[in-house]
């Protein structure tokens, strides 16, 4: 059996040097390289390509569910700047304000303001006295010259998640509350 020899020429030396026939590659193409110096299967640059997808879509659910709790927080936040400013014009003007909730146009009005809308995807209860109420779906908070109020909640709910804006009938404090499941 008849064994072919390899050869390589060496720039640097000018000298041919014979190669080990374990370095010829399957192809006869030239010398194999190392592993180190090797590139990437299809296979390995498929399995990384699939890793990066499920890591993006597990960081953009993970994103979506803090996007919509940071709108529902702030919502109720606004809700809450709304109450105390309408408990701040009455005392100031010393005359009633009212603060009008629609449950169905999803708003609020404060006092000489436009209404204002809740996000979308956004559930709102409202309690307040008897005597306040416009109808079954919208309803009024009154506070008075003397800072005290009609009293009521306002529950803000996306979800799982359902944050309060209590309002004191005697002090007319407002204050927010996260209530975690309802």
């Amino acid at each position: 059996m008849r064994r072919s020899l390899r050869f390589q020429h060496c720039a640097t030396t000018g000298r041919f040097r014979r190669l080990d026939a374990r370095a010829v590659r399957a192809t006869d193409s030239g010398p194999a390289l190392p592993r180190s110096q090797r590139g990437f299967s299809l296979l390995e640059m498929i399995a990384v390509v699939v890793l990066i997808a499920i890591a993006v879509t597990v960081a953009s659910i993970s994103f979506s569910k803090s996007l919509g709790s940071a709108k529902i927080k702030a919502a109720s936040r606004d809700l809450v700047a709304a109450l105390r400013y309408t408990r701040g014009q009455a005392i100031v003007k010393g005359e009633q304000k009212t603060l009008d909730v629609d449950l169905d146009a999803m708003s609020y009005t404060v006092p000489g303001k436009d209404p204002v809308k809740f996000p979308d995807k956004i559930e709102v209860k409202l309690l307040t006295a008897q005597n306040e109420l416009i109808n079954d779906r919208a309803g009024r908070i009154r506070f008075y010259p003397d800072g005290s109020s009609t009293g009521g909640h306002i529950s803000v709910i996306a979800g799982a998640r359902e944050w309060r804006v209590n309002v004191g009938w005697l002090t007319g404090e407002v204050d927010l509350e996260e209530l975690s499941e309802r």
